[in-house]
């Protein structure tokens, strides 16, 4: 299987030719209009991959009708279902930007050389994001700005932190 990532996931059926309306999981909806093919996923890794028939991009959201889902009865049954795309489609990010997806994993070290942990989720806060650092001594939340977050290298799998005093 490719190199997949989640786009959205599908919330209910639209019309009657096995349409389904699915919430984006993505912050700007313009790049889905060249997806030929998705992956619907159920539970990690189990699912099925589809040919795009037609996507229509909505404010929050997207319409996708999909390759072999007729109507609605056989789009219901695809609710719930993340929906994956090629990462491929992904655009490259500047210098010092990174997807969601290549922080969590990553092991996270003190300046020092202290292991503090593994990023384990990403929250947005308005002004910064946040990182989740778990599997240490203790959790720790780490703002994703230049004084705590002192290097990243997704190559290695590593982040460099300064804990900042109350940290």
């Amino acid at each position: 299987m490719a190199d997949w990532f989640a786009i959205g996931r599908v919330v209910k059926p639209h019309g009657l030719r096995g349409g389904m309306k699915a919430v984006s999981y993505l912050e700007e909806n313009g790049h889905l209009g060249c997806i030929e093919e998705v992956f619907l996923e159920v539970l990690r890794g189990e699912g099925h991959p589809f040919r795009v028939e037609h996507l229509e991009i909505r404010k929050k959201g997207f319409i996708l009708k999909l390759q072999g889902i007729e109507d609605p009865g056989s789009a219901g049954r695809w609710t719930g279902a993340d929906i994956l795309a090629d990462a491929s489609l992904l655009e490259k990010l500047p210098e010092g930007e990174y997807y969601w997806r290549d922080l969590i994993g990553l092991h996270v070290h003190s300046e020092e050389g202290t292991f503090l942990g593994k990023i384990e989720a990403v929250f947005p806060t308005g002004s910064n994001d946040v990182y989740v650092c778990a599997g240490g001594e203790r959790e720790i939340l780490l703002p994703a700005i230049e004084d705590v977050i002192r290097k990243i290298d997704t190559e290695k799998g590593i982040m460099v932190v300064r804990l900042l005093k109350g940290m």
